[in-house]
C-alpha cells in the first residue's frame, strides 16, 4: 500500500509529462489559428532560408505544448518577398484577403516591414518582425501595431559610443547607405555622441557606389569610422578601402554585427577585390550585434538550450557550412518570435474569455481584440533561445548587445553592454596593430622652427670676436689719442662708431634668441630689447660716420671754416634723440608681441607614431608694425642716400681736421650696400629661419667688421711704421704754414674766381645787346637798294657807338686773359685739395686759343 501511494503520483506525473510533449498531443487540439508570414527568401537580404526553418520548428513545438494555447493550434501561411517593398505588400494583401482572417502577421527585412506595418493598422493587424532593424520602425505614430525580437539598429549606438568613451575617442565619421534604416540609425548616433561630447567630423552617405564617399573619408583623414551598410556594400566600401590604405594601424571601423562570418568571402562579382585583401582590410575592426543567442547551458521557457536549439536548426537546414546561410545568425530571433506571438495570443484567450469572445470571432473590423493581442504582446517576457524577451513600449526588443573583433581573420568576443543597467562587461581580449590604442586624429604636435644650434654658436662666436677687436680698438684709440694720426681723425666720434658697431654685434645674440632658449611670456622683452640695441647701434655706428662727412662738407663747402668739435657731436645726438622718442612711443603705444606663423604638417623622422607635426615660426610684431618700421626706416634710409652721396661728393676730398675722410667714406658705401641688400633678401627669406638670421648676422658682422677696420687698422699701421714716436701735448699741435698758406690762397682766388665770373657776365650780357643789333641791321640792309646798302654801310663805318662796340670786344679779351692767368696760378698751387677749375667752364664761348675779337 505504501509502494502504491509512492509510484501512483510519479506515475501521472510522468503521464502528465509525456502526454504534454508527445507530438501525438497536437491531435487534441481541434481549432486552428491562422497566421501569417512573410520572408525574404531571395533580394539583398535573404535572411528567410535559415528563418522559415526555424520559424516552422517553432510552430511545432508550440503546438506540441498543451499548456499554451491548449485549444488551439497555429497554422502559418507565408510567401516570398524578396526583400522588396512592392512584392512584400502584394504578399501582405494576399494573406488579408484568404480565408481564414489571419490574427498576427510574421515579417523579415526592413524595408518590407516599413511597408507591411504602415499597410496593417488600417486592418487592426498585429505585426510581429524576427529581421527587421530600422530605427524607424520605432514610432508609434506610425506603426501602431507593429513590435519586434529583432533589436533596433539604435541598440549598437549606446554600446558605440559607451566603446568610444573607453578608448578615449571623440572624434568619430561615418559612412552610410542612403536607405531609411540607417539614416535614422545615423540621426539616433548624432543625438547621443553629441550627449556624449562626442563630435561626428565627417559624415558621408551614398546610393549605389562608395567608391568617392571612401575617397572623401581618407581625404579628411577621418581614423574611427561607423558603416551602415548591408554586408553586399560592405565589401564595395572595403574593396575600395584596400585601394585607398583606409586601414591598418591607423584605422577602427565599427561594422554591424550580424552579417555572417565569412560574409567578405563569399564571390561578389560586382568587386575586383580578392576575398584576401578584403580581410587583410578588415583585419581590427569591430562590430556590434544583439545577443541573439542564449549564453547559458540552462533550459529556457520554450523548453530547451540553446545549444539543442542550434543543433537542431543545423539538421533541418543540412548544410555543414552555415556561415553560408543568410538569415542564420536571425534564426533564433525568428523561433523566438514564434513563441512571443503564442504567448500573447494564449494570454488573450485568457482575458478574452473573461468577456465572453474567443480568439475565433476575430476579424479586420474588431479593434477589441487586437487591442487585447496588442496588450499582450506589450506585456510579454519570457526567455528564449536568443535571450530574455520583452518589449519596449516602442516594440522595439530589450536585449544586450555583444561586441567582436575581427583578429587573424576571426571574430572573437570582447564583452557584453547592457543599455539598461548601463553596464560594460570587458574581457579586455583586444589586439591593435602597433600594440596601442589608434587615435581618433592625426596627433598634431606643435614643431617650433628654432635657428640652429651650431649656426646660433657660431654666428655669436664670431660676434664676441668682434666685440673683443672693438673693445681693442677703444683702448687703441684711447692710448694713442695724443698722436697726431688719432688727434686729426675726431677720437672722440671714433670711439662712438666703435660702441655703435659692438652694440649691433650684441644684438646678433639677441636676433638668435627663440623657444629653445626663452619662455613665451618672455619673448615679447627680447623682442622689444632686440629692436632697442639694433636701432641705438645703428645709429651710433652709422650716424657717426654719417656726422664725419657731414663735417667734412660744411669745411669744403661753407664760408664759415672754423668748426667746433661740439658741432659733430650735436649731430650725433639728434640722430640719437630721434631714435629714442620712436621707440619709446611705438612701446608704449604698440608694444612688440610674440606672434606664430603656422605652416602646412609635415610627417615627423624616424618614428612611427601616428602624428603630424605643425611647423611654428616665432615673429615679433605689433598691429601696426609696418607703419613703425616705415617711420624708423624711413629716416634710416633718408640718412642713408644722403650719406652715401656726401661720401661720393666727397670722394677726393682731404682735411686736416678729418684726416681719414676717405676711409669713413668707404664704411658709409659699405653700410649702404649691405643695408640695400639685407633689407629686401630678408623679406623675401623671413619664413627660413637659418637663412634669416645667417644673413642678418652675417650683414652685421661685414657691416661692423669693415667699419671698424677702416677706421683703425690704418692708423694702427701708421703707427707701427713710425715706431714709438709720440706727441705729448695735443694742444700744442697747430697747423702747418704750407696748409694754411693753401687755404687761405684758396679762399682768395675763389673770390677773384666770382668776382670775374660777374665781370665776364655783365660783357657777355653787352655783346649780346650789340650783336642783337647788328642782327637788327643786316635784316634791313637787304630791303635796300644796291645804293643805299653802300651808303648806310659809309654811315656805319663813320658811327661812334661802333668804335663803342670795339671797346667793349677789347675789354672782354682783357677780363678773359686774365681769367686764364687765375687758372694758371691754381695749378701752379702744390698740394691744392680742391679740384682745380676747368677754363672752359669760366666761360663757354671764350678760351686762350679761341679769342673773341
Amino acid at each position: 500500500m505504501k509502494l502504491l501511494t509512492v509510484i501512483l503520483p510519479n506515475l501521472l506525473l510522468f503521464i502528465i509529462l509525456f502526454v504534454s510533449i508527445s507530438p501525438l498531443s497536437n491531435g487534441f487540439k481541434e481549432k486552428t489559428l491562422a497566421v501569417g508570414g512573410i520572408f525574404p527568401m531571395s533580394g539583398s537580404w535573404a535572411g528567410g532560408n535559415a528563418c522559415l526553418p526555424a520559424v516552422l520548428m517553432a510552430l511545432e513545438d508550440v503546438n506540441n505544448r498543451t499548456d499554451i494555447l491548449s485549444e488551439y493550434k497555429l497554422e502559418m501561411s507565408y510567401d516570398d518577398s524578396q526583400c522588396m517593398p512592392g512584392l512584400g505588400t502584394k504578399v501582405l494583401y494576399n494573406l488579408l484577403y484568404s480565408k481564414p482572417p489571419k490574427l498576427m502577421v510574421l515579417s523579415g527585412c526592413s524595408i518590407v516591414s516599413t511597408f507591411v506595418a504602415q499597410a496593417a493598422k488600417m486592418w487592426n493587424l498585429v505585426v510581429l518582425a524576427y529581421g527587421a532593424s530600422s530605427p524607424a520602425l520605432s514610432n508609434r505614430q506610425r506603426f501602431p501595431t507593429f513590435f519586434r525580437t529583432h533589436p533596433s539598429a539604435t541598440l549598437h549606438n549606446p554600446t558605440r559610443v559607451k566603446i568610444f568613451k573607453r578608448f578615449g575617442w571623440t572624434k568619430i565619421a561615418t559612412i552610410q547607405d542612403t536607405q531609411e534604416v540607417f539614416q535614422s540609425t545615423k540621426e539616433d548616433l548624432d543625438k547621443r555622441v553629441k550627449a556624449a561630447g562626442i563630435h561626428i567630423t565627417v559624415t558621408q552617405s551614398f546610393l549605389t557606389d562608395p567608391i568617392n564617399a571612401v575617397r572623401s573619408l581618407k581625404r579628411q583623414d577621418a581614423r574611427i569610422i561607423v558603416g551602415l551598410f548591408y554586408e553586399d556594400v560592405a565589401r564595395k566600401v572595403f574593396c575600395q578601402a584596400y585601394k585607398e590604405k583606409l586601414y591598418g594601424k591607423k584605422y577602427v571601423w565599427f561594422l554591424i554585427g550580424w552579417y555572417p562570418d565569412n560574409w567578405y568571402k563569399q564571390k561578389d562579382d560586382s568587386i575586383n577585390c580578392t576575398g584576401e585583401q578584403l580581410a587583410e582590410a578588415l583585419e581590427g575592426h569591430f562590430t556590434t550585434e544583439a545577443v541573439i543567442l542564449h549564453q547559458d547551458s540552462s533550459i529556457t521557457d520554450v523548453g530547451m538550450t540553446a545549444k539543442n536549439f542550434t543543433t537542431r536548426l543545423n539538421e533541418a537546414l543540412n548544410e555543414t557550412d552555415t556561415s553560408k546561410v543568410r538569415g542564420y545568425p536571425e534564426a533564433p530571433l525568428a523561433y523566438d518570435a514564434v513563441w512571443a506571438m503564442a504567448f500573447a495570443l494564449n494570454k488573450t484567450s485568457i482575458r478574452l474569455a473573461e468577456k465572453n469572445l474567443t480568439l475565433e470571432d476575430f476579424d479586420y473590423m474588431n479593434k477589441d481584440i487586437t487591442d487585447e493581442i496588442y496588450s499582450a504582446m506589450n506585456s510579454t517576457k519570457f526567455l528564449g533561445v536568443s535571450g530574455n524577451v520583452a518589449f519596449s513600449s516602442q516594440g522595439d526588443r530589450i536585449a544586450w548587445t555583444q561586441i567582436e573583433q575581427m583578429i587573424n581573420g576571426t571574430y572573437h568576443k570582447l564583452g557584453y553592454y547592457d543599455a539598461v543597467a548601463d553596464n560594460l562587461t570587458w574581457f579586455g581580449k583586444e589586439k591593435w596593430k602597433g600594440g596601442k590604442i589608434p587615435q581618433d586624429k592625426t596627433v598634431v604636435v606643435n614643431s617650433l622652427r628654432v635657428v640652429s644650434p651650431a649656426l646660433y654658436y657660431s654666428m655669436c662666436g664670431v660676434a664676441f670676436l668682434g666685440i673683443i677687436a672693438g673693445i681693442i680698438c677703444l683702448v687703441f684709440n684711447h692710448l694713442h689719442r695724443q698722436r697726431r694720426i688719432i688727434a686729426y681723425s675726431q677720437p672722440l666720434v671714433n670711439s662712438i662708431t666703435c660702441i655703435g658697431c659692438m652694440i649691433c654685434l650684441l644684438c646678433i645674440f639677441m636676433v638668435g634668441l627663440d623657444g629653445k632658449f626663452v619662455p613665451k611670456h618672455q619673448y615679447s622683452t627680447v623682442c622689444q630689447v632686440g629692436a632697442w640695441i639694433l636701432s641705438i647701434g645703428f645709429t651710433l655706428g652709422y650716424g657717426s660716420m654719417f656726422a664725419k662727412v657731414w663735417m667734412v662738407h660744411q669745411l669744403t663747402t661753407a664760408r664759415k671754416k672754423e668748426r667746433k668739435e661740439w658741432e659733430i657731436h650735436v649731430v650725433i645726438a639728434v640722430f640719437l634723440l630721434f631714435d629714442v622718442a620712436i621707440l619709446t612711443v611705438w612701446q608704449i603705444m604698440d608694444p612688440l608681441q610674440r606672434k606664430l606663423q603656422f605652416f602646412p604638417l609635415e610627417n615627423p623622422i624616424n618614428t612611427e607614431d601616428d602624428i603630424k607635426l605643425l611647423p611654428q615660426l616665432e615673429h615679433c610684431h605689433s598691429e601696426h608694425l609696418s607703419v613703425w618700421l616705415g617711420v624708423l626706416f624711413g629716416y634710416k634710409s633718408i640718412l642713408l642716400i644722403f650719406g652715401i652721396f656726401l661720401s661720393y661728393e666727397l670722394r677726393s676730398v682731404k682735411l686736416k681736421q678729418v684726416n681719414d675722410s676717405r676711409f669713413v667714406a668707404m664704411g658709409i658705401y659699405n653700410v649702404v650696400v649691405m643695408c640695400v641688400i639685407t633689407a629686401p633678401i630678408t623679406l623675401i627669406i623671413g619664413n627660413q629661419q637659418d637663412a634669416s638670421f645667417a644673413f642678418i648676422s652675417l650683414a652685421i658682422i661685414l657691416c661692423s667688421f669693415l667699419s671698424m677696420g677702416l677706421l683703425f687698422v690704418p692708423k694702427m699701421v701708421e703707427i707701427k711704421r713710425n715706431g714709438v714716436q709720440q706727441e705729448q701735448d695735443n694742444s700744442g699741435l697747430t697747423d702747418s704754414l704750407v696748409s694754411r698758406e693753401e687755404e687761405e690762397r684758396h679762399q682768395r682766388l675763389l673770390a677773384e674766381n666770382e668776382q670775374l665770373k660777374k665781370q665776364i657776365a655783365d660783357v657777355e650780357e653787352r655783346i649780346k645787346d650789340v650783336n642783337g643789333k647788328l642782327q637788327e641791321r643786316a635784316r634791313q640792309r637787304v630791303l635796300l637798294s644796291k645804293e643805299q646798302k653802300i651808303q648806310v654801310q659809309a654811315e656805319l663805318n663813320e658811327s661812334p657807338r661802333h668804335n663803342t662796340d670795339n671797346k667793349s670786344c677789347a675789354e672782354f679779351n682783357r677780363l678773359n686773359s686774365k681769367k686764364i692767368r687765375f687758372c694758371e696760378e691754381v695749378e701752379e698751387v702744390p698740394n691744392y685739395p680742391y679740384p682745380s677749375p676747368d677754363r672752359r667752364q669760366l666761360s663757354p664761348r671764350i678760351t686762350r686759343s679761341e679769342p673773341f675779337c
